[in-house]
């Protein structure tokens, strides 16, 4: 679950839920936070008065940022005036009429989809002098195992175009960085002997919060210094390991989802892994691999898939029928292909909850063509064939692909 966390909210790009209200509304701490004090202070609006109000309260200048589940922002172009998505304001009224601008208008970058994504609130905070940007992250380098430290002295907007000036810097977890690391990092990023006190510290900080949180990604960006020699984090991302939901439930229970995504978000909360394509064949399928090349089979064949969808090694009667009534909702499906290797789920099993969708749902509204091989296999045909329902099967993935794009073609 990927977080981008601007200051002490707890999730203000909207990956995580923010407190609404017709006042300016000051965010939770986040573990960013907690674990250090080089954070600015802020506050979330969802109207312009607000802004004005706050901006009023703080003084100025001050930072509006838009929140939304997007990186890119201050290169980023609002509908309304086609300027960026984080702006700095010299006084109240500016506030209130750059919030205008801002708050119910689209926000448009490199990482939102071509119409941009819908600003609802802004985030706000005393502007802070700085005289340097620099770039700090934790991650996991798969290629040696590893966690790792990236640093670069040239942080801000334009470090994806600076990556050859990113430092890395791997250690061991249970170790911790050693004095080696710290006399690497000073040496290539020029600190002083006064500053890598504050600067060991952040960084011990962001391991801890690393390891204990069931993190994969801490991005300060930037870390900057200020004239007068102090180290504040403007901005961060943080990104966890999905499968630590459990360990993590108040982490989790904060997210907070992007609009048009609630098929997908409905198909996790089942187990089933959803994905809305384009096209309009709709597939069922168990288990990843084959999903995928289900998808590239039909396309290969001059069909366009409406979804990837895993049911997992774990289907159930209820998660078939989940999975039959999102493909049914989706009004461009005009056929739903059902592709089921019988290995931890049987055949049989697939066809019985077939037939109960199919009286769940009142009959399919789309032809279905059923393709069934592996456990139970011969029973599980001879169930489908005898339902009396209008249902395609076969044994052949191939002959079965074919005749779900026969079945659709228009």
């Amino acid at each position: 679950m990927a977080v981008p966390l601007d200051y002490v909210s707890e999730g203000p790009d909207g990956r995580h839920s923010l407190q609404a209200a017709s006042t300016a509304a000051e965010p939770p701490r986040t573990p960013l936070a907690q674990t250090s004090r080089a954070v600015p202070h802020g506050y979330v609006v969802t109207n312009p008065g607000d802004a004005e109000a706050v901006v009023s309260s703080i003084g100025a200048p001050s930072v509006l940022k838009s929140q939304i589940l997007a990186g890119g922002r201050g290169k980023g172009k609002m509908s309304s005036d086609g300027k960026g998505g984080i702006r700095i304001v010299a006084t109240p009224e500016q506030a209130f009429q750059n919030a205008s601008r801002m708050l119910g208008h689209y926000l448009t970058t490199q990482q939102t989809p071509p119409s941009g994504l819908l600003v609802r609130k802004l985030y706000i905070y005393k502007a802070v002098d700085v005289e340097q940007e620099f770039y700090l992250s934790l991650t996991f380098d798969r290629e040696r195992y590893s966690p790792v430290i990236l640093i670069s002295d040239q942080g801000g907007v334009n470090i994806e175009s600076n990556q050859d000036k990113l430092h890395k810097f791997w250690f061991n977890l249970s170790r911790g960085i050693t004095a080696e690391t710290m006399v690497g990092i000073q040496k290539q990023l020029c600190f002083t002997d006064e500053e890598m006190p504050t600067i060991e510290s952040i960084i011990r900080q962001m391991i801890k919060l690393f390891e204990e949180k069931d993190a994969i990604l801490l991005e300060l960006n930037p870390l900057v210094r200020t004239p007068e020699g102090s180290f504040v984090c403007l901005d961060a991302k943080f990104d966890f390991d999905n499968a630590a939901q459990f360990r993590q439930p108040e982490i989790f229970s904060k997210e907070e989802r992007m609009p048009g995504f609630e098929d997908e978000y409905e198909a996790q909360k089942h187990g089933l892994v959803y994905i809305h394509l384009n096209g309009h064949i709709g597939n069922i399928v168990n288990g990843a691999g084959l999903a995928m090349a289900t998808n590239d089979l039909i396309n290969l064949h001059g069909g366009k898939c409406a979804n990837f969808l895993d049911i997992g090694g774990k289907a159930t009667t209820e998660t078939l029928l989940k999975a039959f009534e999102i493909l049914s909702r989706d009004q461009q499906v005009r056929g739903i292909f059902v592709n089921i290797f019988g290995g931890i789920v049987r055949c049989d099993m697939i066809a019985e909850s077939i037939i109960q969708a199919a009286h769940a749902l009142g009959g399919f509204r789309v032809p279905v063509v059923v393709r069934l091989q592996g456990t139970n296999c011969d029973a599980a045909m001879k169930m489908l064939s005898s339902s009396e329902l209008d249902i395609s099967t076969d044994t052949d993935l191939e002959k079965a692909a074919k005749r779900i794009i026969g079945l659709t073609w228009s």
